[in-house]
């Protein structure tokens, strides 16, 4: 797949990206690289080869969960301008 002048142009006005005149050739060839990487690998046959999570066969070490802090719910909704029932109250935003 290529990528011309124009197409460059209208993907910079989407994502508001401003590219100015002297970095436009650049800017295209360098997008005309990386759609040929991806043709390239989309190219390659993987059938029969399941995906991976990771590259590594090892699992991750888990620390156990254990509560480390005291609740200081009461002492920090001291400071709030409004809190109930162990909640902060804030004004409603959206209707």
């Amino acid at each position: 797949m290529s990528i011309d002048r124009s197409e460059v142009e209208k993907i910079a006005h989407l994502a508001r990206l401003n590219i100015t005149e002297e970095t436009l050739a650049a800017t295209t060839r360098s997008l005309g690289e990386v759609l040929a990487l991806v043709d390239e690998l989309q190219a390659v046959d993987t059938s029969g080869i399941s995906p991976l999570a990771h590259p590594l066969d090892t699992t991750q070490r888990l620390r156990a969960d254990e509560v480390t802090e005291p609740n200081r719910r009461e002492q920090l909704q001291e400071n709030a301008p409004a809190a109930e029932d162990g909640l902060f109250l804030v004004p409603k935003v959206i209707d």
